[in-house]
């Protein structure tokens, strides 16, 4: 159903190298830096967890050399098989699935020693995939009621699913990326506002009901009950609490919090040092977080401000490169494509960051092409290859395929 251009095969000159540059640079950083927080000493082995992301990375390349091949606009036709299938996993990871702490997060492949994946990481790319194709329907209108509705249930099925996983951090990524989509498919601005506000107070009410029965003196049966109503579970009060009050629980559910930014504040302007930040290396911030959620961490302690201020300039690259392409693409679908996946890439870095210097609370979401992990590779590289395929071909797809197509997709009158 999807076909391959062949004649992209020839020109990959088309393609956009600064952005090939800055993915390369990222992957080799990540690399680097999973092996760093793997490592103890010169005298104990290193985890093995570098080299598998050695393997994720060159399959991720596989994945955006074959995304950029293929016509994007060819997705178009594929877009609810993929919604669909993700849905699919996601139900099912919540009977077979595992993870942490009572949690379906992941499904083993080949037997408990594979590879995990995990439905919620691709459930993104088919999201942005089915809202693109959805969000340029010719002739739709976005004014009124029932067509925002229904692109705002396309949503909600997949993150009702992630957050009886549970797995809330996950499930809030898809709010802004949607909002994205929205905004560059001139959905009015008033509608975008309304649901911004309905958002707001959905946080103000989960945050009513985690701050204030505690201190109106609920049982504690009544906190647990009231967590439970709204989706969340014991862990993710703590979180929050900690947030608002660092002290709380230093030792527990505030211990990484404290020692990631301790991490990212000792490292000065220039860092400690390739394998030499002390709160790696003796264990202070958890051997089970350092090569995933808080690599940032990392980082900022062994390079330091220059090494952040780097990798913050890398991901600007990608999102410039993005945006260009968007304002370069005479197709609707694929100026959306490249505001979701754009969007995608931004929330998971402001998120990742934030949480690591202290300013959100932990939500374990992953930096990405930097953080440990199969799944988010996967579908970070493919969605970087269908931006390139959409800057390839922006450069000579000619006017009339566009006339043609929009011809055949409006709807007859009369």
């Amino acid at each position: 159903m999807i076909r391959i251009d062949r004649r992209i095969l020839q020109p990959l000159g088309r393609m956009s190298w600064v952005m090939n540059v800055a993915v390369l640079l990222l992957l080799a950083t990540g690399v680097l830096f999973v092996y760093s927080a793997c490592y103890i000493s010169d005298n104990q082995p290193v985890r093995s967890l570098y080299k598998r992301q050695i393997l994720w990375a060159f399959i991720g390349g596989g994945c955006y050399l074959a995304c950029t091949m293929i016509d994007y606009r060819s997705f178009r036709k594929v877009a609810w098989w993929g919604y669909g299938a993700c849905v699919a996993l996601l139900f099912i990871v919540l009977f077979i699935g595992g993870g942490p702490a009572q949690t379906h997060r992941w499904l083993s492949l080949f037997g408990p020693r594979g590879p995990n994946l995990q439905p919620s990481e691709f459930a993104k790319l088919g999201v942005i995939l089915l809202l693109a194709r959805r969000l340029s329907l010719p002739g739709e209108t976005y004014r009124y009621g029932p067509p925002v509705l229904g692109v705002l249930a396309l949503v909600a099925l997949p993150v009702l699913l992630i957050m009886a996983q549970p797995d809330l951090g996950t499930a809030l990524v898809f709010l802004p990326v949607t909002a994205v989509m929205m905004f560059a498919a001139r959905v009015p601005l008033r509608t975008i506002g309304v649901l911004i506000l309905i958002g707001l107070l959905c946080v103000g009410i989960v945050l009513g009901v985690v701050l204030l029965p505690e201190k109106a003196g609920w049982s504690e049966e009544a906190q647990v009950k009231a967590l439970h109503a709204i989706g969340l579970k014991e862990y993710h009060k703590n979180r929050i609490m900690v947030f608002f009050n660092a002290d709380r629980d230093p030792l527990g559910a505030g211990w990484n919090r404290q020692q990631s930014m301790i991490a990212v504040g000792s490292g000065g302007a220039w860092g400690k040092g390739f394998r030499k930040g002390t709160q790696n290396i003796l264990g202070f911030l958890p051997r089970s977080v350092a090569p995933t959620d808080f690599v940032y961490s990392v980082i900022a302690e062994e390079m330091g401000f220059a090494g952040s201020v780097a990798v913050l300039f890398l991901y600007a690259v990608l999102m410039a490169v993005g945006l260009h392409a968007a304002f370069r693409c005479r197709d609707k679908m694929g100026r959306l494509l490249c505001a979701g996946i754009m969007g995608l890439v931004f929330s998971h870095v402001f998120i990742n960051i934030a949480m690591t210097v202290g300013l959100m609370p932990i939500t374990g979401l992953p930096l990405p092409l930097l953080s440990y992990g199969g799944s988010l590779m996967v579908v970070m590289m493919s969605g970087l290859g269908v931006v390139q395929s959409i800057y390839v071909r922006s450069r000579h797809v000619p006017v009339v395929y566009e006339q043609e197509h929009l011809w055949r997709s409006t709807p007859a009158v009369g």
